[in-house]
C-alpha cells in the first residue's frame, strides 16, 4: 500500500479540495452543485482565518483522496472551544485503505492538542459505513436532540 499522509490544507490544494468537494456535496449528499467561487472561498477563508477553522487532506502519491473540516465554536458549559467534524470524505477510489480513520484520528490529536472541550459531529441517519467508523473511533451518539430551519 502507498504511504498516506495527512496535512493541513494549503492554497495549491484548492484545485483538488475543490472537486473533492464538489463529489462529497453533489455525488454523495445529493444536493445541488454549489457555486465555484463560493467554495473556493470558504477553502481559502479556513487557510486565511485559522481561528475559525481546519481542513486537513489524504494524499497518497502527490494525489489528494480525501478531507475533513473541522469549524470551531464555543463551548459555554466547559468554557473552552469545541470544534465540529463538519465533513469527512474519502474518494471512493481511495475507500478501503483506512483513511478515513486516519483523517479522523489526525481531527482528534488537533483538538487534544489543543485544549478543546470535545469534537462533536453529525452524519445521516443511513450513513451506516460512517455510523460504523465514528463507532470504531470510540464516538458515542450524543444525548442531544439536533434541530435545524432552512
Amino acid at each position: 500500500m502507498a504511504e498516506l499522509t495527512i496535512r493541513p490544507a494549503e492554497e495549491r490544494d484548492i484545485p483538488r479540495l475543490y472537486h473533492l468537494m464538489t463529489q462529497y456535496i453533489v455525488d454523495f449528499y445529493k444536493k445541488p452543485e454549489p457555486n465555484e467561487a463560493e467554495l473556493k472561498n470558504l477553502i481559502l477563508h479556513l487557510q486565511d482565518h485559522p481561528d475559525s477553522g481546519l481542513q486537513f487532506v489524504a494524499e497518497i502519491e502527490g494525489e489528494i483522496v480525501g478531507f475533513a473540516t473541522l469549524y470551531y465554536t464555543f463551548s459555554t458549559l466547559q468554557v473552552k472551544r469545541a470544534a465540529i467534524l463538519n465533513d469527512l470524505f474519502v474518494s471512493a477510489d481511495a475507500r478501503g485503505q483506512k483513511v478515513g480513520e486516519q483523517l479522523f484520528t489526525k481531527c482528534l490529536e488537533h483538538i487534544r492538542k489543543n485544549n478543546f472541550a470535545y469534537m462533536t459531529w453529525e452524519t445521516s441517519k443511513d450513513n451506516y459505513v460512517a455510523q460504523s467508523l465514528y463507532d470504531k473511533m470510540g464516538g458515542s451518539q450524543s444525548d442531544w436532540l439536533v434541530y435545524e430551519i432552512e
